[in-house]
């Protein structure tokens, strides 16, 4: 009997050993979890029993670290489990993970779950590779002793720059259980193959991680990632936080290495982008106001070096899911990658026209550049359609250079009429131009009597249409096609007449336009211009740069009084000293053009020496500045 009673106590003390050591290591893998240690927290999880939440941690643990074969067959488990319990959310991360092994269909029915009405991924698809603007044929770029790199960047004429994991000598992440990520520099060939790559300073590379590095024009000023090294806690999880950094290149070291002031340790900023002008920067937080997760955001650079406040990109571009990784070309295109928009799988790239400051609705790049896995930091160079993009699609980050080709899309017309903006009326002979985003001209037209215009345009493009016509203030109307090639708002080029919008413009009695000044003096015999004529000029001079394309013809004229040659030969000597005067003050010389009448055309009846008083013969000595264009 005591015999028994030992063995059953044995027994029961197992079997609660057990349990508490069950229980004990399953806090182990909920905090890896928590850390976002997701090698190691799927290993923990791996010899723990199946309950709902090892199931939903461990599934998700995959899906983040992108096995995603395993993550489908635990999320698949998980819902025959568990199916009516569940969080709406693993719907999404489940569907994701179905399209990662290309299973649309299945991954269609918990998306249609998800978001309420029918997804159908596979006509998307179908549609998309027949209206996407570009193809794109990349080859991966050579990796010598590296498991990960991603986030290329043109740096100067003939560099670049990228994020790597290839330094063994750094601790390792819990992530991914790869060495940290350092920024690198490298001359890339026409072979796609990376030469002297070459580590940054240990200013910019430290014991955290660096990355997504980009450059002002002149080489001297970088932004870049670099996680912090402690971590915050926000909510349940405890995170190391991203901000962006600046650093500047002073005597050929990168030294005034400072966060910018709108980072924070409580949230994370990341992947900066300069605009076209170097006056904005792009970038992706999850900071409060975010739609959810990471959205895209971008904040003024104001001259003084100082920043502005961060302003989300709003619902157009953002989704409840991330949208990372953005970057703003030449043609003034924003580039990005996201989840939250229908795509392939994984992180598409997605291009969105930059159109009167707003944002289009983005257009996914197609199969021949995303992946049914992550796909992200995409550059390029518009006008040689050469660039890179970040990819994991074989199972690492990976940096891919690409070479794109205009697809072969349906051709649309874009049509109009060109009309008075005041009277209303149809002004036929007047120039219509059509320019793509480049801001080259590749279509133009005279309007007939109807005064209409039609051009041949493609879906998915950017282009601006322009009015012009002589004595009018050129019209220009920037506008984009949909997936449909159609135009989204009515193109009524509305002109208006210089005479309209200046009341200093006139016609004179032959019907022209002229510039109306105050009367110019010169001294006796002299042709400089004084002081008070530069300040009547300067009139001239505000108006010509209000109207950059108007040209003037500056005319000076005589009284009769005096030989016709003399007077002649000093008019053209006055209208020549207008002239300069105007060029000194900025006015190309191309706009301009000076003539000397003499006495060849008076205003009144005094043709002859004698026949008039001083009064008069003062009416014709004057400076006229008419409006050739």
């Amino acid at each position: 009997m005591k015999q028994y009673t030992h063995t059953i106590l044995a027994g029961l003390l197992l079997i609660s050993g057990m349990a508490l050591a069950q229980k004990s290591n399953t806090k182990r893998a909920n905090r890896l979890f928590k850390m976002r240690a997701y090698t190691e927290a799927a290993e923990a999880y791996e010899t723990k029993e199946r309950n709902q939440e090892v199931l939903q941690n461990l599934a998700d643990s995959y899906y983040y670290n992108s096995s995603l074969q395993k993550a489908v067959k635990t999320y698949r488990e998980l819902f025959i489990e568990y199916g009516d319990s569940i969080d709406i959310d693993y719907h999404f991360r489940y569907a994701q993970a179905l399209k990662g092994v290309e299973d649309y269909r299945l991954a269609d029915e918990h998306l249609s779950r998800y978001y309420n009405k029918r997804i159908n991924t596979s006509k998307f698809i179908e549609q998309l590779e027949k209206t996407t603007p570009h193809t794109f044929k990349l080859k991966q770029l050579e990796n010598i002793n590296s498991s990960s790199d991603f986030g290329m960047s043109f740096y100067g004429d003939n560099k670049v720059t990228f994020a790597s994991a290839r330094n063994v000598k750094n601790p390792s992440y819990a992530w991914n259980e790869l060495p940290y990520l350092d920024l690198y520099s490298a001359t890339l060939t026409q072979e796609n193959v990376l030469k002297d790559v070459t580590p940054f300073s240990d200013n910019i590379n430290t014991n955290s991680h660096e990355s997504n590095a980009v450059f002002a024009k002149d080489g001297k000023t970088m932004y870049f990632n670099r996680t912090n090294q402690t971590r915050t806690k926000a909510g349940e999880l405890r995170i190391a936080h991203i901000k962006i950094y600046k650093a500047e290149l002073v005597d050929g070291n990168w030294t005034n290495v400072k966060p910018l002031p709108f980072t924070s340790d409580n949230y994370s900023t990341e992947h900066p982008a300069l605009s076209k002008d170097e006056k904005t920067l792009y970038f992706a937080s999850d900071m409060p106001g975010t739609l959810g997760s990471f959205d895209i955001f971008k904040v003024a650079i104001n001259d003084d070096g100082s920043y502005g406040e961060p302003v989300n990109l709003g619902q157009t571009i953002n989704t409840k899911h991330r949208e990372q990784f953005p970057f703003v070309s030449q043609f003034n295109v924003l580039y990005f990658s996201s989840i939250g928009h229908q795509g392939y799988g994984g992180l598409d790239v997605f291009r969105s026209n930059i159109v009167n400051e707003a944002y289009d609705k983005p257009v996914n790049l197609g199969r021949s550049i995303n992946s049914h896995l992550d796909d992200f930091a995409y550059v390029v160079r518009e006008k040689d359609n050469k660039g890179f993009v970040s990819s994991n699609r074989t199972g690492y980050d990976r940096l891919f250079g690409f070479d794109r080709e205009q697809n072969a899309l349906t051709i649309y017309q874009v049509e109009g009429i060109v009309q008075d903006k005041n009277s209303k009326a149809l002004l036929p002979g007047s120039l219509v131009t059509l320019f793509d985003a480049s801001e080259t001209a590749i279509q133009d037209t005279i309007v007939g009597e109807d005064a209409k215009y039609y051009f041949k345009i493609e879906g998915n493009k950017k282009y601006k249409v322009r009015g012009t016509r002589k004595s009018y203030v050129p019209y220009d109307v920037e506008f984009s096609t949909d997936s449909k090639g159609k135009v989204q708002h009515n193109i009524y080029l509305e002109l208006e007449s210089f005479a309209d919008v200046e009341e200093r413009i006139k016609k004179d009695k032959g019907g022209n336009l002229q510039v109306k000044l105050e009367k110019i003096y010169y001294n006796f015999d002299k042709a400089n211009i004084r002081g008070d004529a530069e300040r009547i000029l300067n009139v001239l001079v505000d108006i010509m740069n209000k109207y950059p394309s108007m040209e003037i013809e500056v005319s000076a004229h005589t009284d009769v009084r005096g030989s016709a040659q003399y007077n002649l030969e000093l008019s053209k000597k006055r209208a020549a000293a207008a002239m300069e005067y105007l060029i000194t003050k900025g006015i190309d010389r191309s706009r301009l053009r000076s003539v000397g009448y003499g006495e060849m055309q008076p205003l009144n009846g005094c043709v002859r020496e004698g026949m008039c008083s001083d009064e008069e013969y003062n009416i014709n000595r004057r400076c006229e500045f008419k409006i050739l264009n």
